[in-house]
């Protein structure tokens, strides 16, 4: 399968890469296919727990325990659990406290509860990934702001090109509601899910700003994801939502839709990540609903598109295997004041598939980066490894390539350029 890639690179005016990838499933009698990195692991992130904050706690154990995260990237804080905001003052003295803590291989963070959600007119998820400045926030209103250097970046490693840690939060109002969400988030890795993209074009002028992107988001993805422009306020009645965009103050009927694991949802509107007590939708109404990520502002944005994330930028790094943490953050140009929520690191288009096709084997993956590549061969996933003869190259938008059966039980690619 190809991408139409000329499209693909006209949305999102830079160009992108796809990401490179590791891992996954095969059968019992298939050999293993060894792929350079292309996503973020558990021991990349570092999940801060909330020792004063008993869900914090409840959050941070479970999700350490799921996703294998190591021991010594638990980090411990004690913050007001009753307060939205921390100040900016009280916030840079934890964030250096922090930075202390945190294993040099980390490259994001996970936070662990919905409260605190703001410092001062930031979001708590880019004042931990990138520290308070003002400069990410508006100084006038409806102004742009700092822009993040991660977006629409093809970088595997934030922290060591750009000092940056996106963080995500797994913000839910019981243990239940979080547990869900992570559990659901780990079911979808590598699951190449089988439902609908829904781009909902509202009648709410203001909030509907996204919609001009629409028709070039169709036109680049449509071959391999099936996409629905919907001229409707919403949508109801659906059992196969794996995203849905929309530009809304309040979204109905929510009960009424069954998203799939690793599905991503959010409403452009002014305070979405006003993530309780607000006059608006909260977003952790959609992951109450079923969703496993979600973005909202926590103060007036104005309906700047570049606050707001781009769907088809969203939607192309995840297909390409990285996690809901890294697409979502890619997708954002000005995150300053939006909260990023979710089960980090869910890959529903990670790993590949492989199966013998006649002299060869076969192998899908979405996680190639196009470019020249070595193959070696071994017995085990430890070596030792013996290069073979010629290289393989893979092309722009390329899912699926050929491998001669050697007879091996493990096959690694390594990328020449």
């Amino acid at each position: 399968m190809r991408l139409h890639w000329l499209s693909f690179l006209l949305l999102l005016i830079s160009h992108i890469s796809p990401a490179t990838g590791t891992e996954e499933t095969t059968g019992d009698e298939t050999p293993l296919v060894l792929l350079p990195p292309y996503r973020l692991q558990p021991e990349d992130v570092a999940v801060i727990v909330n020792d004063r904050d008993p869900l914090s706690r409840r959050i941070a154990r479970h999700y350490r325990e799921k996703r294998n995260i190591p021991l010594r990237n638990l980090i411990h804080i004690h913050i007001d659990p009753d307060r939205a905001t921390i100040p900016p003052t009280e916030f840079r003295k934890l964030r250096r406290e922090i930075l202390a803590l945190t294993p040099d291989r980390v490259q994001a963070y996970v936070l662990t509860w919905v409260k605190p959600f703001r410092v001062g007119c930031m979001s708590i998820t880019t004042a931990m990934a990138a520290g308070f400045d003002r400069s990410w926030c508006s100084a006038t209103q409806c102004a742009t702001t700092r822009l993040s250097p991660y977006y629409n970046s093809d970088a595997l490693r934030p922290w060591d090109r750009y000092e940056l840690r996106p963080a995500m939060s797994i913000a839910a109002r019981n243990f239940r509601q979080a547990k869900a969400l992570i559990d659901r988030g780990v079911a979808s890795d590598g699951t190449w899910p089988d439902g609908t993209a829904y781009l909902v074009d509202t009648s709410d002028r203001a909030r509907n700003v996204r919609a001009a992107l629409y028709g070039r988001i169709i036109k680049a993805f449509s071959p391999f994801l099936r996409l629905k422009h919907i001229a409707r306020d919403y949508i109801e009645d659906r059992d196969d939502v794996l995203f849905y965009f929309t530009g809304l103050k309040s979204v109905p009927k929510l009960e009424t839709l069954r998203f799939l694991p690793g599905a991503v949802a959010d409403h452009l509107t002014s305070a979405g990540g006003v993530l309780t007590g607000g006059k608006q939708m909260s977003v952790l109404r959609w992951l109450e609903a079923g969703a496993t990520g979600s973005y909202g502002t926590v103060v007036e944005p104005c309906n700047l598109p570049q606050k707001f994330p781009n769907p088809g930028v969203l939607i192309g790094w995840y297909l390409r295997g990285e996690t809901l943490l890294e697409a979502y953050w890619k997708s954002v140009a000005m995150p300053g004041e939006g909260i990023f929520v979710g089960e980090p690191l869910a890959a529903p288009w990670s790993g590949y598939r492989v199966q013998r096709k006649g002299t060869g084997l076969l192998v899908r993956t979405h996680a190639l980066r196009p470019g020249l590549y070595r193959l070696l061969v071994a017995d085990t996933p430890v070596g030792p490894f013996e290069e073979t003869p010629g290289l393989l190259q893979i092309t722009p938008g390329e899912t699926r390539f050929r491998l001669p059966d050697l007879g091996r039980a493990v096959y690694r690619l390594e990328r020449v350029q």
